[in-house]
């Protein structure tokens, strides 16, 4: 739900966006990236971008591990 959110704010594409998703990364890469290449594909998608999948059990302490992957 974090990264659905923040793709959410930075499909709006303006300077609040930017300063959104910014303030929580806190990597300019990282904003630049999600605002520039993968908000643009999921502007015309409703939400639901991210798949979880989960895989298996981990043996030390026995949690659930999974794949997290955008849609």
């Amino acid at each position: 739900s974090y990264i659905e959110k923040l793709i959410t704010v930075a499909g709006k594409n303006d300077s609040n966006a930017h300063k959104a998703v910014f303030a929580a990364l806190q990597s300019k890469e990282a904003t630049k990236t999600l605002v520039n290449e993968v908000a643009p594909k999921y502007v015309d998608r409703p939400g639901g971008y991210t798949r979880i999948t989960r895989t298996r059990i981990r043996r030390g302490d026995a949690t659930t591990m999974a794949f997290i992957e955008l849609v």
